[in-house]
């Protein structure tokens, strides 16, 4: 299996427009995912941290990402390919309620 990172990005505004039973069934799906292994979380308040040629540690408060829709969370799950995990994803939160997911694989360091 191949481990796949996921970004989901999502607003109140198209989370209410979506029906109750189209998010109570994603919300189920995502406690499936979550029982059977993945890794699931709601996003924090993110600090950006650099340390350019090592000479210090500097943090900003803040997204360095930016979008028109807010990041809602992240997960990692395992799926045999590219098509399973988006067939996978394609029933959370965010896909169904007016937002996106994005699906990055999990490149093996050389």
């Amino acid at each position: 299996m191949a481990k796949f990172i996921t970004i989901g990005y999502g607003d109140e505004a198209g989370y209410d427009r979506t029906a109750a039973a189209v998010r109570d069934a994603a919300h189920a799906h995502d406690a499936s995912m979550r029982a059977n292994g993945a890794l699931i979380g709601v996003a924090g308040a993110p600090v950006q941290v650099r340390n350019h040629d090592a000479a210090g540690v500097q943090t900003t408060a803040g997204p360095f990402l930016r979008s028109s829709l807010p990041i809602a969370g992240f997960a990692v799950i395992d799926a045999n390919n590219l098509q399973d995990a988006i067939a996978l994803v394609s029933k959370s939160p965010c896909a169904v309620a007016h937002g996106v997911i994005e699906v990055w694989p999990l490149e093996k360091m050389p």
